[in-house]
C-alpha cells in the first residue's frame, strides 16, 4: 500500500471515538424507541422508516469508525508494516468469505448479513494487524533486553 492511499494517524483516535460512540448510541436508541421519534417526520413511509433510518446511521457511523482505524497510517510506515497490513488483509477477506458462506447456508435474516459483511473483514483486518504489531514490538523489546 502507498502511503499516500492512508489517512493520517490522528484519523485513528477519530475512528476509535466513531466505534465507541456507536456502541452507547445503539444500544439506548433501541431500547428507548428512538426509531419511534424518526417516525414522526412527514413522509417517513416505504422503505425510510425510523427504524431503517436509524439502522443506516448507526451502521455508517461504526462503518466509518472501523475504516479509519484501518486504513490509517503509523508512526512508522516501513516495508514490514507494509507487508504486515496485506497480509492481515489477506486474512480478513478470507475470513469474511467463510462466515458469509457459512451464514448463507444457516442465516435467514438478510438484514444482519449485510452488517456482517461489512463489519468483519474490517474488524478482523483491526485486529489480526494490532495482534502482529504488538507482537513484533514485543520481540523487539526482547532483543534489546538480551543485548544489554
Amino acid at each position: 500500500m502507498k502511503n499516500h492511499f492512508l489517512f493520517p494517524y490522528w484519523c485513528r483516535y477519530l475512528g476509535w471515538g466513531l466505534v465507541i460512540l456507536h456502541v452507547p448510541l445503539s444500544i439506548l436508541g433501541r431500547s428507548h424507541g428512538m426509531t419511534n421519534i424518526l417516525d414522526q417526520g412527514p413522509g417517513n413511509q416505504g422503505a425510510f422508516t425510523g427504524e431503517h433510518l436509524f439502522f443506516i446511521g448507526t451502521t455508517l457511523l461504526m462503518t466509518s469508525g472501523l475504516f479509519l482505524v484501518a486504513f490509517a497510517k503509523e508512526k512508522i510506515e516501513d516495508e514490514q508494516i507494509w507487508h504486515v497490513r496485506l497480509d492481515s488483509l489477506r486474512w480478513a477477506i478470507y475470513i469474511n468469505y467463510l462466515i458469509l458462506i457459512i451464514s448463507l447456508v444457516f442465516i435467514e435474516d438478510v438484514g444482519h448479513m449485510l452488517e456482517l459483511n461489512l463489519w468483519v473483514p474490517l474488524i478482523f483486518f483491526v485486529i489480526r494487524f494490532r495482534w502482529v504489531i504488538f507482537r513484533l514490538n514485543r520481540s523487539l523489546s526482547r532483543e534489546g533486553d538480551h543485548e544489554k
